[in-house]
């Protein structure tokens, strides 16, 4: 292979896929979009699905529901059913520290257009009944969350990037990027050779060694987190909200017939390990007992792990270097990447045309943790 390419997108997860489609659709010709195995193989075809605009940093918000707004209208604009649930998002608080975290999280999503709200245990428990309230002060709930499928997701933008000029190549791994002085010439792949003068990071948890091969430090690092199903639960309600008891970070939603659940595990290292353990299982029971002992009762019939994208301050990167000329970037999402995918397809096409996005993203600029400039996100998972 000896191409040339305008752009050349890395990455073929939500992210990257979703950037070619709005580069391509924008009319950019020769969008060039490399994946070193399959489509969705990376972080994305394990996430948990959720889609969310309950964030406490007003980016993350306006992020979250452009991009809600882009999976209402998936079907319709991809022609791609991908299993969309708006059935909300409902967090457990059972802190004061919590409560007044939310509410102020609440208060700031409701200037934004969010509808979220603060409910009492009781109404909670209506809306999510395998919980129990002991312990319980408050939750937060918004209506206009929920979750969806995200390998779908990625194949509706491969298709549509395709149908606008896209080339997707597979099993393409880049080996180097080539520079002249501090501009792009090619990117080097392990099919050949890529004429261009644009790259693209949306490589995930795999960035930093990306980035490195153009002198640009993308604080990234991969974090394993796993993922169980369950049996089938008879008399699941069909709304279900995605539940997330905070102080825990234990979280489920319908998947099925059964449930999909998780958690974060504070003695994981960071490393690239996907295989699954049973090591997080004791802490895993001890969230349930607080929290849903009715899980307890739930055989797991299977799960998997996959990797979270860690940023110093659990927010993403997103921008376009100053040290390397057309070498823009989208990762470092730590956790939420997959719900914001669509809209950052819009900013990074925008940042390449020239125009101003819809929102500005320049505090999430990687620069920014070297001119100690972090912009922390409390609500993560």
């Amino acid at each position: 292979m000896n191409r040339k390419a305008r752009v050349v997108v890395i990455g073929g997860g939500v992210m990257g896929t979703s950037i070619a489609y709005h580069l391509a659709r924008a009319g950019v010709p020769d969008v060039v979009l490399v994946e070193r195995d399959e489509l969705a193989s990376g972080s994305t075809s394990r996430a948990a699905g959720g889609i969310r605009a309950q964030f406490s940093d007003e980016l993350n918000i306006q992020l979250g529901a452009r991009s809600l707004e882009a999976f209402a209208r998936f079907g319709e604009e991809l022609g791609q059913d991908i299993g969309l649930h708006r059935v909300g998002y409902l967090f457990l608080l059972s802190t004061p520290e919590e409560v007044a975290s939310f509410e102020a999280g609440v208060r700031l999503q409701n200037s934004l257009g969010v509808p979220s709200r603060m409910i009492d245990p009781a109404e909670a428990h209506r809306l999510s009944p395998l919980i129990t309230t002991d312990g319980l002060l408050a939750a937060a709930f918004s209506p206009d969350d929920g979750h969806c499928t995200p390998e779908s997701v990625v194949q509706g933008y491969a298709a549509g990037a395709r149908r606008h000029g896209t080339t997707v190549l597979r099993h393409c791994e880049v080996t180097g990027i080539e520079l002249r002085g501090d501009e792009i010439t090619a990117v080097v792949t392990s099919r050949g050779r890529i004429e261009t003068d644009t790259v693209v990071c949306a490589a995930g948890a795999w960035s930093r060694a990306l980035g490195a091969m153009v002198g640009v430090d993308l604080p990234v690092e991969p974090l394993r987190r796993q993922i169980a199903v369950t049996e089938p639960v008879p008399g699941l309600p069909p709304d279900l909200p995605m539940t997330i008891d905070f102080a825990s970070s234990l979280y489920f939603h319908t998947e099925g017939p059964g449930l999909l659940l998780g958690m974060s595990d504070p003695d994981e290292t960071p490393g690239f390990a996907t295989e699954t353990h049973d090591r997080w299982i004791p802490r895993l029971a001890e969230a349930m007992e607080r929290r849903a002992p009715a899980l307890l009762d739930l055989r797991r019939t299977g799960g998997w792990a996959g990797l979270y994208e860690m940023t110093p301050d659990h927010n993403a990167l997103i921008g376009e270097a100053g040290s390397c000329a057309r070498f823009l970037y989208a990762t470092g999402f730590s956790g939420h990447g997959f719900l914001q995918g669509p809209a950052v397809g819009e900013v990074v096409r925008d940042l390449y045309l020239g125009r101003v996005p819809f929102v500005d993203i320049s505090p999430l600029s990687a620069e920014r943790f070297a001119a100690d400039a972090l912009r922390p996100e409390i609500n993560c998972v």
